[in-house]
């Protein structure tokens, strides 16, 4: 199934422990059905220090999966469903479900 939710947007968490958090789409893994959300399910790897990186912590996004998450209406600013449509020169947009606009186009 192709993702509703493409690199760029801005999602909500819906579901888990970073209930509520809002945050950009920074990577779509399409196969995984995951996305990476900048400031969501932030994580800590421990490694040797080096010059480079002192303390050895290295502190990264992971991915969380895509059900758990809902696109913001750029228009309302509210979480949303997603729905495709047809333009005149037969573009395919994705459209708002809450507000009925164009999100893209």
């Amino acid at each position: 199934m192709a993702a509703k939710i493409k690199r760029g947007d801005t999602v909500v968490v819906i579901s888990g422990r970073e209930k509520g958090k809002r945050g950009e789409v920074e990577r779509v893994l399409p196969r995984e059905n995951r996305v990476v959300v900048k400031g969501v399910n932030t994580r800590t790897r421990h490694a040797r220090p080096s010059q480079q990186n002192p303390d050895g912590l290295y502190r990264f996004d992971a991915p969380i999966h895509i059900s758990n998450v809902m696109l913001v209406d750029p228009n309302t600013g509210e979480p949303t469903r997603v729905g495709y449509r047809f333009t005149e020169s037969g573009q395919k947009v994705r459209v708002a479900k809450r507000s009925g606009k164009d999100i893209d186009g």
